[in-house]
């Protein structure tokens, strides 16, 4: 049975889907202003793995994200650059596609842009007036909070305790401060579309509920982001989706959020100088590396971002797939035996262990966790085949593996390279240099020409590349 931790009712609960069999998901994107930085590839990689997860358990999914590619940080890009906002938004919008296709993200069903919904938007807003929970003052619209009695209760505040927070401008015209703005008034040299209210744009908020009501129904199943959308963005999501529908049962009835990215143990931003773009970090580390790093803790839990920490990943998820990759060569030799029935049994336990932990509110820490068990028993069954002589079975160890291969498959490792970057200077030597030494040092070690190996490993260790042997060949990495 999977429970998922319910940002709304503040407990877990029993995922029952609205429709059985299928899975209603929509995640809030980015604002394409800049590049991804690391705390939002954390949400993206989250929803990734509970994608895999849940068409691994048989579920059709539908995933939706949007791209907030209208917003005041763009036209604030386009001005100091002096280009057009269509310009801003394609380019950090291809840059957030290359991004996480290096963290393994598969692309959802749909990418719906904000300004392609404007008229979608227009018809959302206006339903909210004619329902009696919008109104109008000098060709803005703002949403009435005092009218929908359940506002604050996807983060537990109250209303008469809020203050104007984050995007929300303190204006006098309001009914009340917190009131918030569905559609805005052009000001001069923004871009704007025509509405029954004059030349304008949306509100922030008004974005993700138009989108997700259009592409999910009414009523779906998940929605998520990270913490700080909690208040105002997903508050007022709900507030305005439930009384456009005149429904206060309507909306997302699963919220899922991730927690925080520190830097080093402080909170990243500009200011602090630790903002860090996933471009800058796929410099130095594969993607494959950045995305175990964030999948070794909870989603709902803090995570520190550290050279120390994400150096712990990259030398964990290596022993993972050296166990793969030794697992598969064993694979290749032909069975002499059929008796290992206790490989199926650790298989078949491994795997129930692994789906638990992911019915547990998608907990990725403990399911690798379990994955690190099972490469224990590939690489002992391994060796002994290949070092001690024991009888193989390959029928079983193959379920082993396989179920091994279903593990990563969700977790969305083993699916690219785990070598180090090249350096853009060029400097150093590359990996097909480095390939075609480690096979002439295989050569001479056939040869026994024992002086020519030694001297191709001293060489490539001088220039920081460590040789480790092993019966499944030889690996490198950097020193």
């Amino acid at each position: 049975m999977l429970k998922v931790y319910n940002t709304l009712t503040r407990k877990k609960e029993e995922f029952i889907p609205q429709e059985p069999g299928k899975v209603g998901m929509y995640v809030c994107g980015v604002t394409p202003y800049n590049y991804p930085h690391i705390g939002n590839a954390r949400p993206f990689v989250t929803w990734d793995v509970i994608k895999r997860y849940l068409r691994n358990r048989g579920f059709e999914v539908k995933h939706i994200q949007n791209f907030t590619d209208m917003d005041d940080k763009i036209i604030k890009a386009a001005n100091t650059e002096g280009v057009s906002w269509e310009t801003i938004t394609e380019r950090y919008i291809d840059g957030y596609f290359k991004s996480i296709d290096a963290l393994n993200v598969q692309r959802a069903d749909l990418y719906p842009k904000v300004t392609e919904h404007i008229p979608d938007i227009i018809n959302m807003v206006q339903r909210i007036i004619d329902n009696g929970f919008g109104y109008v003052i000098d060709g803005d619209v703002y949403f009435s909070v005092e009218k929908f009695p359940e506002y604050g209760k996807l983060s537990g505040r109250k209303l008469e305790d809020m203050q104007a927070g984050a995007r929300v401008e303190v204006d006098s015209r309001k009914h009340n401060p917190m009131d918030f703005a569905l559609w805005k008034s052009a000001k001069p040299g923004e871009p704007f579309w025509e509405s029954p209210w004059g030349k304008g744009r949306p509100g922030w908020h008004i974005e993700c509920s138009t989108m997700s009501l259009k592409y999910l129904g009414e009523t779906f199943d998940f929605h998520g982001g990270g913490s700080d959308l909690i208040f105002p963005h997903h508050e007022n999501e709900i507030a305005q989706s439930q009384c456009c529908c005149g429904n206060y049962k309507s909306f997302a009835q699963y919220w899922l959020h991730n927690g925080f990215i520190t830097i080093d143990n402080e909170k990243m931003s500009k200011s602090l100088n630790n903002f860090i773009t996933v471009p800058d970090i796929l410099k130095q580390y594969p993607g494959e590396v950045v995305r175990f790093f964030i999948l070794r803790t909870h989603y709902r839990s803090p995570l520190d971002f550290s050279e120390e920490r994400i150096k712990e990943a990259q030398a964990g998820l290596l022993r993972l797939k050296n166990a793969f990759d030794l697992g598969n060569e064993v694979l290749e030799k032909a069975g002499t035996t059929e008796k290992d029935n206790q490989l199926e049994e650790i298989a078949e336990k491994a795997m129930a262990d692994f789906y638990e932990a992911m019915d547990d509110d998608f907990n990725t820490a403990l399911a690798i966790g379990y994955m690190f068990t099972l490469s224990k028993e590939i690489n002992t069954y391994a060796n002994n085949v290949i070092n001690k002589g024991t009888e193989f079975d390959a029928v079983h160890f193959g379920k082993l593996m396989q179920v091994y291969k279903d593990m990563a498959a969700v977790i969305g490792i083993f699916e690219s390279s785990l070598e180090m970057p090249e350096a853009d200077d060029g400097a150093g030597i590359s990996s097909e240099e480095i390939e075609a030494l480690i096979a002439e040092r295989a050569e001479a070690k056939k040869n026994k020409n024992w002086g020519r190996a030694d001297e191709i490993r001293d060489s490539l260790k001088a220039q920081g590349i460590i040789l480790e042997d092993s019966a499944a060949g030889t690996k490198w990495k950097k020193a």
